[in-house]
């Protein structure tokens, strides 16, 4: 494949007039300018220039050949410039994904103020209970809660949140581990698994026994729990209207479940482009 560098030599030559002149233009010696130029005819198999110990002439192919080179080199130019920008500037899409809920309660409101400080950045948000694949999908960021598992992607922790364990008041009476066993669990796919700390300061990993419903959206398990068909672990930020206003309460309310994380995780690349730092540190502010 032939060079640009090339490409942009000839170019100079030719509006510069001499090699001499080409040269002073390019910062490069003369010797340099005049082997690119032949190189650059002997890999299109064309003269491209006619020279003498006084002039160049561009012949009939190298007529044709410059105005192509140069409409190619703005072309390349400005497709650097561009891919440049998007990560320099604020332009550009930032592709973001999350859960229903958690788009609904954090990311949305923080993605109106973020974009009324970027105008000129566009935001598309999708939202899924499972994780989307942020390569093969195209995503710039996503923003995931709990634990964090292995992974190839970066990740930056945001924030923390609180589980409570939640039922209908039928299930106030439940007040231990061991009585939390006995009564219709609701069940989340991902989270099986959760270390608490008794009133006395004991911890225990509280390991979630076989469902009575399970689902994959903490919104759902939130309606169950409301109409009364069992105890769910679910956030804080989630349920905290349930408690105040009685459709929900706490059971094993003098427990503490180990707080979750939020994370913003990022595909591992070379160069971050500055539309996705400028948001996780949104985030994280």
């Amino acid at each position: 494949m032939v060079s640009l560098d090339r490409f942009d030599t000839f170019k100079a030559v030719v509006e510069a007039g001499s090699l001499t002149a080409a040269a002073d233009l390019l910062g490069q010696t003369r010797a340099v300018v005049s082997f690119n130029l032949k190189r650059l005819e002997a890999e299109l198999g064309v003269t491209l220039l006619t020279r003498n110990t006084r002039q160049l002439a561009l012949t009939d192919a190298g007529e044709r050949f410059y105005l192509r080179c140069t409409r190619m080199l703005e072309e390349a130019r400005l497709a650097v410039e561009e891919a440049r920008s998007e990560h320099a500037q604020l332009k550009g899409t930032l592709r973001i994904t999350t859960t229903v809920e958690y788009a609904l309660a954090v990311v949305a409101p923080a993605v109106e103020a973020f974009r009324r400080l970027h105008p000129d950045l566009n935001i598309h948000l999708s939202t899924s209970s499972t994780h989307a694949d942020l390569i093969s999908e195209r995503f710039d960021v996503a923003i995931r809660l709990g634990r964090l598992l292995d992974s190839n992607h970066r990740a930056v922790q945001l924030s923390t949140f609180e589980v409570f364990a939640v039922a209908a008041p039928a299930f106030a009476g439940v007040q231990t581990l061991e009585e939390l066993e006995q009564v219709p669990r609701l069940g989340h796919g991902r989270l099986t698994e959760l270390s608490v700390t008794n009133p006395v300061g004991d911890e225990h990993q509280y390991r979630a026994g076989p469902a009575a419903l399970v689902a994959d959206s903490a919104a759902v398990l939130q309606a169950f729990a409301v109409r009364g068909h069992g105890v769910a672990i679910l956030p804080q930020w989630l349920v905290q209207e349930d408690l105040e206003a009685g459709r929900l309460v706490r059971v094993l309310a003098d427990h503490r479940f180990a707080p979750q994380g939020v994370y913003a995780m990022y595909p591992d690349t070379r160069h971050l482009p500055l539309k996705v730092r400028a948001f996780i540190d949104f985030m994280k502010g």
